[in-house]
C-alpha cells in the first residue's frame, strides 16, 4: 500500500485537470475495456494515450468480436469495438448497448473477397456453387453477402465456411476453400505472402467503420469515463496516421504477423472519427436488413435504437 498513495495522486491530478473536482476524481469507477487481440490497448500504449488515465482502465481480451459482442450483451465489460455486422447480431441478441464512437477506416483492401492467384473464377457470379471461408457475423461474412447480392447470387448459391482468420488461410491456400472474405491486415497478408487475388473490394460495399459500443448501464453511470476514454480512442487514431511505422510495430508484437505487412496496411490506411448521424444509421439499417433478407436475424432491427449522439458533443475534432 506505500506505493497507493503516490500513483492515486497521479490520477488525481489528471483528473483535476480535466476539469473534475477532488471528490468527482476520487469516485470515478473503472471502466471496464473489451479488448479485441490487445489491438486498442497496443494503440493507447504506443500513442501515449494510456498515461495520466484519471481513472482504472479494466482490459478483457477477446479472440474475436463475436464473443466481445457476448460480452457486453452479459453486461461483463463496459465497452468495445466491433464492426458493422458484429454489431448488428449483438444488437439482434438483445443487447442493451449503444454505440458512442465511431472511426472510419479508408484504406486500399480494408475489406476483400480473395481467390488464389490462378483461380479461375473471375468475379462474384462465379462464386456459384463454390467455398467462401471467413468469421460467422463477421465483417469478412457481411462483405461476401453484398458481393454475392450485386452479383445477383444469394448466400443459399455458395458454401459457407466459419473459421477464424489463422484457419482460413490455410484453407484457402490448401483449396479446401474457393474464396476468404476477410480484413486488414489478412488481405495483405495473403495478397503479398500467397499472392492472393482480390475479387472484390469492400471499398465501396462496405462502410469500413469500427463502432464503439457501451452498455445502458455505463452510460448512466461511467459517463465522464467514457468521455475521456473516447477522446483518448481519437488522438490515438489522429497520431497512428501520422506515425504508421511505430504503429505498426506495436501491432506486430501483438499479432505475431511480419511488420512488413503490419507497416504496409498502416501506411497506406487513414482513420478518422465519424459523427454520428442519419447516414451512419441508414447504412447499418441496411446491414441489419440484409441479415435478415438472408434469414441470418430472425426478426426486424430498427439500429437507430442502438445510437448515442449525444456523445457527438466530445468528440475530437476531425483530422
Amino acid at each position: 500500500m506505500l506505493y497507493a498513495t503516490p500513483f492515486k495522486r497521479l490520477l488525481l491530478g489528471a483528473a483535476l485537470a480535466l476539469g473534475l473536482s477532488t471528490a468527482q476524481a476520487a469516485d470515478l469507477q473503472p471502466l471496464r475495456v473489451a479488448n479485441q487481440k490487445s489491438t486498442i490497448k497496443a494503440l493507447l500504449d504506443a500513442s501515449g494515450e494510456s498515461q495520466n488515465v484519471p481513472y482504472e482502465i479494466k482490459w478483457s481480451e477477446f479472440p474475436s468480436a463475436s464473443p466481445l459482442g457476448e460480452a457486453l450483451n452479459a453486461g461483463a465489460v463496459d465497452v468495445g469495438a466491433l464492426g458493422d455486422a458484429p454489431y448488428v447480431f449483438a444488437l439482434g441478441a438483445g443487447a442493451s448497448i449503444k454505440v458512442i464512437s465511431i472511426i472510419h477506416a479508408e484504406g486500399r483492401n480494408t475489406t476483400a473477397l480473395l481467390v488464389p492467384k490462378d483461380s479461375p473464377i473471375k468475379t462474384a457470379a462465379d462464386l456459384k456453387g463454390k467455398k467462401i471461408v471467413t468469421g460467422r457475423g463477421s465483417i469478412g461474412h457481411y462483405l461476401a453477402i453484398r458481393a454475392l447480392n450485386d452479383a445477383g447470387l444469394s448466400t443459399q448459391d455458395v458454401h459457407f465456411i466459419f473459421l477464424l482468420p489463422a484457419e482460413s488461410r490455410l484453407v484457402l491456400d490448401n483449396g479446401t476453400a474457393d474464396a476468404w472474405a476477410t480484413w486488414d491486415p489478412y488481405t495483405t497478408v495473403v495478397t503479398s505472402q500467397s499472392n492472393a487475388r482480390v475479387l472484390v473490394s469492400g471499398k465501396n460495399l462496405l462502410s469500413n467503420h469500427l463502432y464503439f459500443a457501451a452498455t445502458g448501464q455505463a452510460i448512466a453511470d461511467k459517463r465522464v469515463q467514457l468521455d475521456d476514454f473516447v477522446a483518448r480512442v481519437d488522438r490515438a487514431y489522429a497520431w497512428a496516421n501520422t506515425h504508421p511505422d511505430e504503429y505498426a510495430a506495436a501491432q506486430a508484437r501483438i499479432t505475431g504477423l511480419p511488420l512488413a505487412v503490419h507497416v504496409e496496411v498502416a501506411k497506406d490506411t487513414h482513420l478518422s472519427p465519424v459523427a454520428i448521424d442519419d447516414s451512419v444509421v441508414r447504412g447499418l439499417q441496411t446491414t441489419a436488413d440484409t441479415y435478415v433478407k438472408e434469414g441470418l436475424l430472425p426478426t426486424h432491427i430498427d439500429v437507430s435504437q442502438g445510437f448515442d449522439p449525444s456523445f457527438n458533443t466530445k468528440r475530437a475534432p476531425q483530422l
